[in-house]
């Protein structure tokens, strides 16, 4: 058993908190009812829990990939993301992200803070009330806190094998605060700059997706490569059943993520529903065929990325695109991944899980993709249609945030890596990586 020195400071921090909720805390008035609509918010209590399903999901579907000495640490660097970013999201998250804007870059930490005024507040957000909401502002408070969660969680990946724990949490948690709440401002808030600038990003290929494909690669850069991938020694996956489990909770979870985007229980829901499942069933099929016409055997492996790459891809677009669409979004996605993938294997860059070829550059494919089959044949909220409909503006507005988005969160991510390396020593030494994290970071092992 390994041992590790003892600190009393995440303890300290978690109690002072705890106690600062008990001296903030006021009795909330009287909920909203007018307006309410009884089917759509049991549909978003659905949503919810189906959005947080997916954060087991993706622990199982990295866990299964990753070697059998770290399928634990890998596995519950997913996990501890349901503990820590839901905190903080009651505390100020969800005001950074969604309080009083303050120029249209963030919120007001102090306007939700400790979720006060949550429960009792009027159903609509922004200045004008702008987005108007037929369900409790708490019950899209917490939907919204489930994307908080896994966004930082999917960065896990890249990382896998060789990041300290302790610092991937500190991490996590910087990242949460600084390039996440940030970028939920900016595209789903209504004075948020990019959401008035007219840029669609229907569930999150902007906010969750590129933000934590940029992430990722900053943080295999900075950690550079593990000793087994100098060598070429990478040892197979741990467990394919597993990812074949999480492919399943992810794909199912994702109806939450992608349908619960419309807020209520309409149409728009059965349109993103849709082109969801279409899209994941597509790029599934497009990721095996294309590895078929370079020799290789269909594999479990390989049709698990390809159809979460396509949920990824289809993310900003499900609500905004026809059914028909999301075929084409969802095969050309796969194949550029695909090619990427297989770059990222032959090149020196150690991505472990290619979190930026699947996450990162799904996330950028649906965004141009929408730019491209946007239309408000499908969403009355579209504007400017997309450029395959004769219009130009919708997609060079999408190219213009594609190229700020990239470098907020890759610049901020590798600032972050330095900050938390100064305070915590992000990789671990040699020895742990040779043993394995489960035993390093845990003394928990799996058994073969």
């Amino acid at each position: 058993m390994t041992t590790q020195k003892p600190t009393w400071i995440p303890l300290l921090v978690l109690i002072a908190v705890a106690v600062l909720a008990l001296f903030t805390t006021s009795v909330p008035g009287v909920m909203p009812t007018e307006g309410l609509d009884t089917g759509d918010t049991a549909w978003m209590i659905v949503a919810s829990g189906l959005v947080l399903l997916m954060t087991p999901g993706l622990a199982y579907f990295y866990g299964g990939m990753v070697n059998h000495k770290n399928v634990i640490s890998t596995m519950l660097q997913s996990f501890i993301a349901m503990g820590v970013i839901s905190v903080i999201w009651i505390v100020f998250g969800f005001s950074l992200a969604f309080g009083d804007s303050l120029g249209g870059w963030i919120g007001d930490p102090r306007t939700f803070f400790m979720f006060n005024n949550v429960f009792d507040h009027k159903l609509s957000l922004g200045s004008t009330d702008q987005l108007k909401f037929t369900i409790p502002f708490a019950l899209f408070a917490f939907f919204q806190m489930k994307f908080a969660v896994i966004t930082p969680a999917l960065i896990s990946g890249a990382l896998a094998e060789r990041i300290n724990f302790r610092a991937f949490v500190l991490f996590m948690v910087l990242f949460c605060v600084v390039v996440y709440a940030p970028l939920a401002h900016w595209t789903w808030h209504p004075d948020g700059f990019l959401f008035n600038l007219g840029v669609l990003d229907f569930a999150g290929g902007t906010v969750v997706h590129m933000s934590a494909g940029w992430a990722a690669l900053a943080g295999a850069l900075y950690l550079r490569r593990r000793k087994s991938h100098i060598e070429s020694n990478i040892l197979p996956p741990a467990n394919i059943p597993y990812v074949l489990l999480g492919t399943g909770l992810l794909w199912f979870g994702w109806f939450g993520f992608n349908a619960g985007s419309a807020v209520g229980a309409n149409g728009l829901a059965v349109t993103a529903f849709a082109t969801t499942h279409v899209a994941a069933a597509a790029a599934g099929l497009s990721w095996i065929l294309f590895d078929v016409t370079r020799g290789k055997k269909v594999s479990a492996l390989g049709f698990c990325i390809g159809a979460v790459v396509g949920l990824v891809a289809i993310t900003p677009a499900s609500g905004f695109v026809t059914v028909p669409v999301a075929i084409f979004i969802g095969v050309v996605a796969a194949i550029v991944s695909n090619i990427a993938a297989h770059w990222r294997a032959s090149s020196n860059l150690d991505d472990t899980l290619d979190v930026f070829p699947c996450h990162g550059l799904g996330g950028m494919v649906g965004m141009l993709m929408t730019g491209i089959f946007a239309t408000s044949a499908v969403n009355a909220a579209v504007a400017e249609n997309g450029l395959f409909y004769g219009e130009t503006a919708l997609f060079f507005k999408h190219l213009l945030a594609l190229a700020i988005v990239s470098a907020f969160a890759f610049g901020l991510s590798y600032i972050l890596l330095i900050v938390t390396d100064k305070i915590i020593p992000l990789r671990v030494n040699e020895e742990e990586e040779r043993l394995g994290l489960d035993i390093s970071q845990h003394d928990e092992s799996l058994a073969e």
